[in-house]
């Protein structure tokens, strides 16, 4: 944002330019690469190209057939949030100069450099990564492990990206959002609070409150955090009580609006518009409060809570974040941020038992019934987008583990399984299961038989060389657990190479990896009576 902006009392909306919090890890991994250097206008441009090189950043201008070839498509989504292949220098030098940036960015020249300063000011604000034009770029350790949770790897020059430590993603938003100040140096806001700390006090309020019942916040009553001024919790949680009080659990959206335009802003906030305030405002304020851990999803994804899985990081960043000083100057400001808390880390969440995780796929296939799980796996097979209310706040990864697991235990209820994902106090993941020490995504255990399951939204080259060695890495570990041993291999297409080397590794290993797109899998799971496949 620039700094020649007037100040004044503004919703929270962290960034325009960065929807998706999970690009930024790959956006950071390739301004590593610059780390340490001297940052000029001329290097801003060069660190733009690199990301369009990426497929990081897609100018939409002198877009080439090739180009959109190599990055897959014009648009980044989920699915692709980088390219395919690499871009020649040839090719990003047209579309720099096809695609004339306007922006303007205090301290920055007008045009690409300025384009820089946007697309990493979220990453400034939150510590990772503290920049300005005369002086070195200088990741922070909270940031430089955000950076390396992912590792972008290029063989004939297609990129290859591996998602390699996701822990290290949650520990860098809840450092940052345990200390994210709405009235920062960086910012020309008034608003005077840190979200997190304002929205867990609040919802603590709400659930002492015996005329509640412990139902935490609505969706619908989000607006009034993004818009409230100042750090008083319990003014905002008096207002919701009131609020409630005269129109239960479903005002309207006229009535919120009203609020947050009239009663809170008095007046002086008249250009958004009610879709922005009500959907697209507590969207994306969800997906960066979940990226933390500590909230969870309740009634449908009608309301959002605490994790109780996560009460001892609560109750830590309530005790030591509460209270805050303010600081003068950039510097001050991202030197506090990017101070790395080692209790964030080191104070652990409760322990989440195999009978508890079993006990929640339960719960879940009450929830979705065999037809929706496949519908919405069906949907990310082609990379549709889902209308569901919880799902589409799960990366697609993150998803496609979820429903599979779902899916085995709907057609198969008496199979022990144990999915390897995080998951919050609802049973709902956190994040892909991390791989840690070679274990696999999902183990199914059918009398004396093992199943190991491996799930990818990965397709092509990068399904081939990401996937699959450890996938016979997990598959080999998994057989000393159990006297017979097979596994899935689930993605939403299947490259020619990688079936290939999934046949190289039935013989080399003498392991059973059967291969099968989402499609097939499903039609596996409805015509058959057991999961385990006997060569």
């Amino acid at each position: 944002m620039p700094a020649s902006r007037e100040s004044g009392y503004k919703p929270l909306l962290f960034t325009t330019t960065l929807r998706n919090p999970s690009r930024l890890k790959a956006l950071l991994n390739v301004l590593y690469k610059f780390n340490d250097r001297e940052l000029t206008n001329q290097l801003s441009e060069q660190i733009m190209g690199e990301l369009i090189r990426y497929g990081l950043y897609r100018p939409t201008r002198a877009v080439s057939p090739e180009i959109e070839k190599k990055w897959g498509s014009k648009r980044i989504s989920d699915n692709s949030p980088i390219g395919i292949r690499l871009l020649d220098d040839a090719e990003i030098s047209v579309l720099l100069y096809k695609n004339p940036q306007k922006h303007k960015e205090a301290g920055f020249d007008r045009g690409w450099p300025s384009r820089f300063a946007t697309m990493f000011d979220l990453a400034k604000e939150f510590g990772f990564v503290f920049y300005k034009i005369g002086e070195k770029i200088e990741f922070s350790e909270i940031g430089s492990k955000l950076a390396k949770s992912v590792e972008i790897k290029i063989q004939d020059n297609f990129i290859l990206l591996d998602d390699t430590h996701p822990e290290f993603e949650q520990q860098a938003f809840l450092h940052a959002l345990a200390k994210y100040q709405r009235e920062n140096p960086f910012v020309k806001v008034l608003n005077d609070n840190v979200p997190l700390i304002l929205l867990l006090e609040v919802i603590q309020k709400i659930n002492a409150d015996k005329d509640f019942n412990a139902t935490g916040i609505s969706k619908l009553e989000l607006p009034l955090f993004i818009y409230w001024k100042d750090n008083n919790s319990e003014k905002l949680y008096q207002r919701i009580k009131r609020l409630r009080t005269e129109f239960g659990f479903s005002p309207t959206w006229e009535t919120i609006c009203d609020i947050c335009r009239n009663e809170i802003m008095q007046g002086k906030d008249s250009i958004r518009k009610d879709k922005s305030i009500m959907l697209e405002y507590p969207d994306e304020y969800i997906r960066k409060m979940r990226l933390t851990g500590l909230i969870s999803l309740r009634g449908g994804g009608r309301f959002i809570d605490t994790n109780k899985n996560e009460q001892n990081k609560v109750s830590y960043i309530l005790k030591t974040y509460s209270t805050y000083k303010k600081y003068a100057t950039e510097r001050e400001y991202f030197d506090y941020a990017s101070t790395i808390d080692e209790n964030l880390i080191t104070v652990a969440a409760k322990t989440v038992t195999i009978e508890e995780k079993d006990r929640y796929l339960e719960k879940w296939i009450k929830e979705y019934p065999w037809p929706k799980i496949r519908e919405e796996m069906i949907n990310l097979a082609h990379k549709r987008l889902t209308k569901d209310e919880i799902l589409k706040y799960l990366s697609n990864p993150t998803r496609l583990e979820f429903l599979t697991a779902m899916a085995i235990k709907s057609k198969f209820p008496n199979i022990r399984i144990i999915a390897n994902y995080p998951v919050d106090d609802e049973g709902l993941p956190t994040s892909t299961a991390s791989g840690i020490n070679d274990t696999g995504d999902i183990e199914c255990y059918e009398n004396r038989n093992g199943i190991l399951v491996e799930v990818t939204m990965s397709e092509g080259r990068t399904q081939t060389m990401m996937e699959v060695w450890p996938i016979t890495r997990h598959l080999e570990k998994f057989s000393k657990k159990t006297e017979n041993a097979m596994c899935y291999f689930v993605a939403p297409s299947l490259y020619t190479d990688s079936i290939r080397q999934i046949d190289y590794s039935k013989q080399q290993y003498n392991v059973v990896i059967i291969p099968k797109t989402i499609k097939d899998f499903l039609n596996y799971l409805e015509s058959n009576s057991v999961l385990y496949y006997k060569v």
